[in-house]
């Protein structure tokens, strides 16, 4: 009997959340207007603060120990050269190590073997753009010959999507108002609602080749700024 009033129960609770949800569905009230549907797009701009750039080093000699070994030295002063900059060891992250055979290639003749490349990179997040050039600077003068960058973005984009998405609404908002107040009608509800995502328009990367930069010069970053966007669909009822 116990047994049996368990299993009541069991059923009851499973049971009694399903008609809770039929009733709710059924509480929907339908469309007795006109159904309206509308995209709209907020769009805010920031000034980025953190500049990713790929910093490496790459050597070639007659072996692969020998490739390896150079290679590593002086990528050792890179990363010094990074840490006297004040940048932290989670703003530093291998991107790749590679080691490849060169030959030389003459007509008719089997390639022949001149020696191991090695390649060692690094990508660096700076927090503080003004230091950025610099560094660089800094970075060609230890030996880092392959440089890419810098990409700029923001570091906790979350706050300025926020502002995009209120945008987004209010102004699907506002067009339904208008589509409503043309048509001699006004908005009676919301439906339904979605975000179509996010996006941030970057401006142009600068990527050079490091050994070209001349010691005399100073190269300079220009942050600028950059354009986050949030779209979103709305659905409305008119009357």
């Amino acid at each position: 009997m116990k047994t049996k009033m368990l299993a009541l129960l069991a059923a009851a609770a499973v049971v009694a959340p399903a008609v809770a949800a039929a009733q709710d569905v059924a509480a929907v009230r339908p469309i007795s207007g006109t159904r309206l549907d509308v995209s709209a797009t907020g769009s805010v701009t920031r000034v980025p603060d953190v500049a990713i750039i790929s910093a490496g080093v790459q050597t070639l000699k007659p072996t692969a120990s020998a490739a390896i070994e150079d290679n590593a030295v002086m990528m050792e002063r890179v990363r010094a050269a990074l840490k006297r900059a004040g940048i932290a060891d989670k703003d530093i992250q291998t991107s790749s190590i590679s080691l490849s055979p060169e030959y030389r290639y003459t007509d008719g003749q089997p390639p022949v073997l001149t020696g191991y490349r090695a390649s060692n990179s690094v990508n660096v997040k700076f927090r503080d753009l003004k230091r950025t050039g610099a560094i660089l600077d800094a970075l060609v003068a230890q030996g880092a010959n392959q440089i890419s960058g810098p990409n700029l973005t923001i570091d906790k984009p979350e706050e300025a999507q926020n502002e995009a998405r209120l945008k987004a609404i209010a102004d699907g908002r506002a067009r339904a108002d208008l589509y409503a107040r043309s048509l001699g009608m006004r908005v009676v509800r919301i439906l339904s609602i979605s975000e179509s995502g996010g996006y941030v328009r970057p401006p142009m990367p600068y990527a050079g080749d490091a050994v070209m930069v001349s010691s005399r010069a100073k190269t300079e970053i220009d942050p600028g700024t950059q354009d986050i966007q949030v779209g979103v669909s709305m659905s409305f009822e008119l009357q």
